[in-house]
């Protein structure tokens, strides 16, 4: 039994939306349990299908958020490390 944390790429989050929107519950945690071999109870499988098959795919406002805060770190890093060189 897998125990513990683990992360679901959105391509296997879509994977088991449409296994679930085309099958049912039962072909999602069939197509989680092909994703993630350590879950091994079906009920279990069954849980987190539901779950992962209510999420909401990201939208471009998501990505354009995550792009921009991506490039604020790169901008705020690449200062600090100006801050540092020493001047000469």
């Amino acid at each position: 039994m897998l125990s513990g944390m683990f992360s679901v790429s959105e391509a296997q989050a879509a994977a088991i939306r449409d296994a679930y929107e085309q099958g049912g519950e039962l072909a999602a945690a069939v197509e989680l349990r092909r994703h993630f071999r350590g879950i091994d109870s079906t009920a279990q499988a069954r849980q987190l299908a539901r779950i992962i098959a209510g999420w909401k795919p990201p939208t471009d406002v998501f990505y354009r958020l995550c792009s921009d805060e991506h490039e604020d770190r790169r901008r705020g890093r690449e200062d600090r490390e100006r801050q540092r060189k020493p001047r000469g």
